[in-house]
């Protein structure tokens, strides 16, 4: 069974990917993408935020600051590397 600190991680993570879809835009494929690299960022960036002993803004032993980073540096990157080079180009 799932603790409510990861049940709380995860919920922040899809908020991040929802939330950063709102703002870039896409269609559903480009939702799940975002989805899917923020939760991977939030848990990369909690497990850097762990291995390191960052402690900066923690909820109980979730790593928030470090979580948060990770999920925008994903996220960031997703966007930079599925971005159509042609159609960036000509705007």
């Amino acid at each position: 069974m799932l603790g409510p600190t990861t049940i709380f991680g995860f919920i922040l993570a899809t908020l991040f990917g929802a939330a950063f879809h709102i703002l870039v835009g896409g269609d559903a494929r480009r939702l799940a993408l975002f989805l899917l690299a923020g939760w991977i960022g939030f848990g990369a960036g909690h497990l850097i935020g762990v291995l390191f002993t960052i402690n900066i803004f923690n909820i109980g032993t979730l790593r928030i600051a470090t979580a948060a980073l990770g999920a925008i540096f994903a996220l960031v990157g997703a966007h930079v590397l599925t971005t159509d080079r042609n159609r960036r180009s000509t705007q």
